[in-house]
């Protein structure tokens, strides 16, 4: 039950850190391109990533890894979103921007793991 309430508390904090986040670049931008949940989710990959590798070289509570992992960045970074975007942008005919950013996501997502892991393995280790 405990565990339940941790990740609930990060779920809490990291939406509404997603939705701010996301709407403040949504509001500087008049592309057709979602910026947001993109920025939204490189960043939460990024920090993944560093949370990974700083895992790796020191020991972290795993009650405080669930918090973040699960809790936080697991709703901070958002799929979903990402998946009715893209559908919205295919079936109002931006196939481009629909394209840029089902695979912007994908593949910046997964650098900015392995940036982030790599970072933190190097300050940390």
């Amino acid at each position: 039950m405990t565990r339940l309430l941790i990740i609930g508390l990060g779920g809490f904090l990291g939406a509404i850190a997603r939705y701010g986040l996301s709407s403040a670049i949504g509001a500087r931008t008049t592309s057709a391109i979602p910026w947001g949940t993109l920025g939204v989710n490189v960043l939460g990959c990024f920090l993944l990533g560093a949370l990974m590798g700083y895992s790796r070289e020191r020991p972290v509570d795993s009650e405080l890894q669930f918090f973040l992992r699960v809790g936080i960045l697991g709703a901070f970074t958002t799929f979903s979103t990402l998946g009715y975007e893209t559908v919205e942008l295919f079936s109002t005919g931006r196939l481009r921007e629909g394209l840029v950013s089902l695979f912007g996501n994908l593949l910046l997502g997964g650098l900015a793991v392995v940036a982030g892991e790599w970072l933190a393995r190097w300050q940390f280790s």
